[in-house]
């Protein structure tokens, strides 16, 4: 596997999470959360990719549990066309099924209330979904 850091995508019509895995692509951790409406979204998002110089971008496709694509797949492809004109780091469209379920499981296995949780619930979705394409990828290179 090429060495670097990977980053993922939660994309939300209200907030956008992020995380980050180390440069070995072992260690995945939540970034931050952005809003989605943010005037300089983009100017967010490329500050943090200059910042951190990863060599993959995962995001999340909403696919609903039947398989289908959802509503929501199309804001996530608008999202993708928007941020390819601002990176030529290759992206890949993760399957987020459940990403959010797992998400709160780690966090209430964290003893993080679900008060606080709201307030980490789309980075750490993030987390699941940068996890999700790391071993996609692993399991492509075998």
């Amino acid at each position: 596997m090429l060495r670097g850091r990977r980053i993922a995508f939660d994309y939300g019509d209200v907030r956008i999470g992020v995380a980050l895995c180390d440069p070995d692509a072992i260690l995945s951790s939540p970034l931050t959360t952005l809003q989605s409406k943010s005037k300089d979204l983009f100017t967010q998002i490329v500050s943090i990719l200059e910042e951190h110089q990863p060599v993959l971008i995962f995001i999340g496709k909403p696919t609903l549990l039947s398989g289908l694509s959802g509503e929501a797949v199309a804001k996530v492809e608008d999202f993708v066309s928007a941020l390819e004109k601002h990176t030529d780091i290759e992206i890949v469209l993760v399957d987020e099924r459940l990403s959010t379920v797992s998400a709160m499981k780690s966090l209430q296995n964290a003893g993080v209330s679900a008060k606080d949780a709201r307030s980490s619930i789309d980075s750490m979705a993030a987390v699941a979904i940068l996890e999700r394409g790391l071993a996609m990828t692993k399991s492509r290179e075998k």
